[in-house]
Order: structure tokens, then C-alpha cells, then sequence
């Protein structure tokens, strides 16, 4: 196994499934020094033990915001640097627009965009002092081509991506790169735990997600786009071509959405 991540230190959110837990086997068995977070401190615990290399767990909930400083702290006080912030947590949504509330909307938000401008902002810094460093943003094709029943979650995942490209802007020479990976369908949990309108959890899998690519495969491929440090890096199946459809025929897709699957 390549360890092209050696003794390189990087803070995982969201760690504690899915594409998290993968890209947090990946990237330790090739050499990385690993900083998970979540907020289920058992699941993060059980996956520091099965790691071969080193693991810190820091339990988090990341719109908590008065515990970020000190969660920040403890990242840094390890191994004294943080060289790539994964800012993998999130959530989505499963509900049409007239039956979501206000507040589901405002949670999603809080999770997908918000929560990781602050912890950015707090990370920063440091990568900044250090002189180097690496971000790497969890947008999704839905951030590119929205569909039904997604609409908070599509908005979430665009405006990260817009952020994302600004601070790429702006840290440009600096001695930092920002990484924005946009993955498609991934056989993970995220629609189990996706809100509905009234903001509990939808509690089954969609078929697209059930049927989509292996998690691990895919986070083999997101280290590998880590690693060359790619401005955008698109995964999963034949549904990332969507975001070139848009891009060139946005009538076919304008077309195709509302015939796309409301799952």
C-alpha cells in the first residue's frame, strides 16, 4: 500500500460513517496521522482501534459552535500541525419545498455550510502560520444539478462549492490548496438520516443510494484526488455526467429534472 499520506496529519468530520469512516481507512492505511470527529464518540472509538496508523478522536458536534475553539486546540496540541482539514459531516433532505419547514432548512444549512465555514475559519490560521496546508470540501453533484426533494440540501451543497472556489482565490500563493469533491450516488447512510419536512429522519434507503458506488471504492478515488491536490474532483456513476449536461445542454436537464426520481 502507497503511503503517499506518511506522518501527514488530517482532521476527519463526519468520520464516524460512510464516506468519513472509508476515506478514514483509506487514508490511514496509507500513512496518515488521523483526527476523527463525530458526535457518536463509540462508533469514532471503534474505528480508531481497527486503524493501523495513529488515531485521535475528538467527539463533535459541529453546530455547537462555543466547543469549536477548544476541539481546534486539541487538534493542533497533538501532533502540533494539522495539515488537511476533511470537512466531510452533513446531512440531506428528502421533502418537497411547500411541505418543508423553515427550520429543516435552517438545519441543513447549519450542518452543510455553515458549521464548516466556522470550522475553517478556526483551522485557518494555523495551516496559514504553518505555511501550508490543505482544505478539502464534501460538496455533491446536487450542488451542480439539483432535483426533487433535495432543495435545502442542493442549496447547501452549491454554496459550499461557491465558498470553496472563493477561499481556493484567495489562499492562492499562500501555500494552501482547497479541494472541492463532489461525489454522485454512494452506497452510504446519508438517506437513512436525511430530514423531511418537519425535520425527522426519513429512516430508509433510497434505491439510487442503496445501488450506487462502494464507498470504499470511492474513497480510494478521493485520496487519490487528495493527494494530487485537484481544485474539483467528481465520483460515482454515470450521474456525474449530469454536471456536464448542465453545463452544455441546461434544456435537456431543465427537461429531465422533473422527471428525475423523488426519492
Amino acid at each position: 500500500m502507497s503511503q503517499r499520506f506518511k506522518d501527514r496529519v488530517i482532521w476527519i468530520t463526519g468520520a464516524s460513517s460512510g464516506i468519513g469512516e472509508s476515506l478514514a481507512r483509506v487514508l490511514s492505511d496509507q500513512g496518515a496521522a488521523l483526527i476523527l470527529s463525530a458526535r457518536r464518540r463509540e462508533r469514532l472509538e471503534s474505528l480508531a482501534a481497527a486503524l493501523p496508523g495513529p488515531a485521535l478522536v475528538i467527539p463533535l458536534d459541529l453546530t455547537d459552535t462555543p466547543s469549536l475553539p477548544a476541539a481546534v486546540a486539541e487538534a493542533k496540541a497533538w501532533r502540533g500541525r494539522i495539515d488537511i482539514l476533511v470537512n466531510n459531516a452533513g446531512i440531506s433532505q428528502r421533502a418537497r419545498v411547500e411541505e418543508t419547514e423553515v427550520a429543516t432548512v435552517r438545519r441543513v444549512m447549519e450542518i452543510n455550510f455553515f458549521a464548516i465555514v466556522d470550522l475553517t475559519g478556526q483551522v485557518l490560521p494555523i495551516m496559514l502560520d504553518q505555511g501550508s496546508g490543505h482544505i478539502v470540501n464534501m460538496s455533491s453533484v446536487a450542488g451542480y444539478v439539483a432535483t426533487p426533494m433535495r432543495s435545502a440540501y442542493s442549496a447547501s451543497k452549491h454554496a459550499l462549492r461557491a465558498w470553496s472556489d472563493s477561499l481556493r482565490a484567495e489562499v492562492s500563493g499562500r501555500g494552501l490548496s482547497v479541494t472541492t469533491i463532489c461525489p454522485g450516488y454512494i452506497r452510504t447512510e446519508i438517506s437513512r438520516s436525511a430530514l423531511r419536512g418537519d425535520g425527522t429522519a426519513k429512516g430508509t434507503d433510497d434505491g439510487l443510494i442503496a445501488n450506487g458506488m462502494d464507498a470504499t471504492v470511492a474513497a480510494t478515488k478521493m485520496a487519490a484526488a487528495i493527494h494530487r491536490r485537484r481544485r474539483e474532483f467528481f465520483v460515482g456513476g454515470k450521474e456525474i455526467y449530469a454536471v456536464y449536461l448542465k453545463r452544455w445542454l441546461p434544456g435537456l436537464v431543465a427537461w429531465a429534472a422533473p422527471r428525475a426520481s423523488p426519492e
